[in-house]
Order: structure tokens, then sequence, then C-alpha cells
């Protein structure tokens, strides 16, 4: 399968709820790479200072608890924190990612030399309580949106980070929007300088043959325009619920006709209230960045075992 018609599958993918051959894992090389650069902020130059106040031959083990009920992800990126620190930290995950924790889950468990698990301890955390916050905001979208409407990212994501953070929407039940601007095109007002939706559907498909092409549409004449110009998707942008519905009952009847249909998807300005109302609309994806740039932190702790062992005893 070529990249352009890999491309098109995607769209559908998206439109059907699937995620094209991805799971809430990210690759692993991304993984060691944002690992890597988190421990570098805190050991460049000297190293963990206090840590290295720890007698060497002390063995801890501990659990990595979840303080509050959520979505678990970023298992990965913790186990990778413990390895680069140490390889002779052992980590036992008893939850995978997208798994359901309650306050109080011990998730995880982990035995290694007590310097080692302190300065790596952080960086860890830092991951699984970021990333499973972005599953658990995800996990109550998708609950709200029921069958409705499939659950979209969007590409406002933490610098460095976007790899990971699309791996926990998938986690809690999400689908991922495109990863970057060479996936598919996607025209929105401000790429229209000079040309109407037409022409620009026109000039993405001449040198692009068979790529997605995805146009943002704030009015139903430009709806009209994209269904004429034969995108693939359709961004309804900003648009009140009446709005969304009208253009819906639109594309609708031009699937009737034509046989086919452009994938819907509503954004600009959701939340939690009116999520359902637009989900009821008819649409196929709502999109929001709040699911990657907006959502807390899981608290998530690490409880070390008071009874410590001594190599050299």
């Amino acid at each position: 399968m070529d990249a352009d018609t890999t491309d098109r599958v995607r769209v559908v993918d998206a439109r059907m709820g699937r995620q094209a051959g991805t799971g809430p894992i990210p690759p692993p090389d991304d993984v060691r790479e944002c690992v890597r650069r988190a421990l570098a902020e805190d050991l460049s130059s000297d190293g963990d200072l206090t840590a290295a106040l720890v007698p060497a031959d002390v063995v801890a083990s501990g659990s990595l608890v979840a303080r509050q009920a959520g979505v678990l992800a970023g298992s990965a990126c913790a186990t990778e924190a413990f390895r680069q620190v140490d390889t002779g930290i052992s980590v036992d995950w008893r939850r995978t990612d997208g798994d359901v924790m309650e306050a109080g889950d011990a998730v995880a468990t982990l035995t290694g030399p007590l310097a080692s698990v302190l300065t790596a301890e952080r960086t860890a955390l830092n991951f699984v309580g970021h990333l499973s916050g972005i599953a658990t905001l995800v996990a109550r979208w998708v609950e709200v949106a029921g069958s409705g409407a499939v659950v979209w990212d969007t590409r406002k994501t933490t610098p460095g980070l976007r790899v990971l953070e699309k791996a926990a929407v998938r986690a809690g039940g999400g689908a991922n929007h495109r990863a970057n601007l060479s996936e598919w095109v996607m025209i929105k007002d401000n790429h229209l300088v000079g040309m109407d939706v037409a022409a620009a559907v026109e000039a993405a498909m001449s040198r692009w043959p068979g790529r997605a092409v995805h146009v943002e549409c704030d009015e139903m004449d430009q709806v009209v325009e994209a269904l004429d110009a034969g995108v693939d998707a359709i961004l309804l942008d900003n648009m009140s619920t009446s709005q969304v519905r009208a253009c819906v009952e639109v594309v609708d009847a031009w699937e009737q006709e034509h046989g086919d249909r452009p994938l819907l998807e509503a954004s600009g300005g959701m939340t939690l209230d009116v999520l359902a109302d637009y989900a009821a609309t008819g649409v196929d994806c709502i999109s929001s960045g709040a699911l990657t740039n907006s959502a807390p932190t899981l608290d998530v702790g690490l409880d070390m075992d008071p009874d410590l062992e001594c190599l050299s005893g």
C-alpha cells in the first residue's frame, strides 16, 4: 500500500473509530529519546548530588500507586526512565496502558538500588502522571460522546512529546488526527490567500494525487464548495449545533446523490458540557486541543517499602 492510499485509509479508519495498526504504546525509539532528554534535564552536568549520599549497596522495593482514579498511560516511559538510570532496577507492571485504575491501586512494583530508584523517580512519575492525565480526560470525553462521534485529538501538543501524548489519547479510547503537517493536506482559512476552496483543493489534488485533502469550513457555502471539489474530510469550525446539523443534512443528501461522503469533523469551543449535543448531530469526529494541552496531571506516587536490604549483607 503506497503512502497516498494509506492516508485515505487513515481518514476512513478515523471515521469508523478505528486506528490503523496502532495501540496505546508509543514507538520504542520515541520513548527512549523523550526519556533521554527528560533525564538530561535532571542530571546535567554533575548527576544526582543527593542520591550520591545514599550507600551504593542499599536495595529498595516500592510500588507505583495511583492516588486518583483514572486511566493508565506512560508505563513504557516510566520503565525506560528506570532502565536508563540503572539496568539493575526491575519494574513489574500490574496494569497496562488503557487500563482503569482506582485510587490506591498499586499499578507496578519495582526493586533496585535505592540511589538509582530515587534518581529516576521524578522523571518516571512525571511521564506517568502527565500521560495518564491525558488518557483519563480522553476517556471522559469518549464516555460522554458515546456512539455518536469519535473523539479526535489535534496537533496542540507539548513540543517534543506529541508521539507520547497521541499514544495516551489512544489509551483513553480516542483517535488520532494527523500527527504532523505531511500526513495529509489540511486547508484552513489562513491558507486561502488569493484563492477559494475549490482552487485550493484542485491545486492540492494536482500536486499530491490521491493524498487525503481536509478542508476547514465555517459557513455552509464553503461546505458546498468542498463537496463539489471532492474533498475527503470537512472540518466544521466554530459552528453551533444547529449549524452543524444543517451541514450534516447537506452532506447526507450529497451521499444519497453521489454515493460517497467525506468525513465530517466538528471543532472549536468544544467542552464536556456541549459534547453530547454535538455528538448527536451526525458528525463523524469531534476534536479538541484541550485533550492534550489542558489535561490535568493524574496523581501517581512511589511508595517505598520501609524494609531495606544491603547487597553486602
